[in-house]
């Protein structure tokens, strides 16, 4: 499989050849705090090849020390980008992408931590654009 993504600004464009080997929603605090969000939703690959379309020098990846936690993103927007785990795996944000992904997220991990409003989200209004 082939798969496309960019960072917002588009200052960085990827591609990643070969297939999936996970995708999961991470309620940790960690990833929490890195997407500002619910949850992290991530890609896992350990056998795919990540290709720098461009951009690459606007990669910037943060590692915390003394975990195995780490993100990348553009020095310019600051949107997720891939990180590359050397010899270990490939993490693509799934938002990173401007492609379809063709499956579905395998689980939601570290849900012990998730955020105490992170809960009933199928019973909240919803609207196809800003609420006027």
């Amino acid at each position: 499989m082939k798969y496309a993504g960019t960072c917002l600004c588009k200052k960085v464009a990827f591609e990643l050849n070969g297939e999936l080997n996970g995708f999961f929603l991470c309620h940790c605090s960690r990833c929490r705090k890195a997407t500002g969000s619910a949850h992290g939703a991530n890609l896992f690959s350990t056998t795919a090849e990540l290709n720098w379309v461009s951009g690459q020098e606007h990669v910037k990846t943060f590692r915390l020390t003394g975990t195995r936690f780490a993100r990348s993103f553009c020095d310019v927007c600051g949107s997720a980008v891939p990180t590359v785990e050397k010899g270990v795996r490939i993490v693509v944000p799934a938002g990173s992408l401007d492609c379809d992904v063709d499956r579905r997220p395998d689980a939601h991990i570290f849900i012990g931590s998730k955020a105490n409003w992170d809960k009933d989200f199928d019973q909240i209004t919803k609207f196809e654009g800003l609420p006027r």
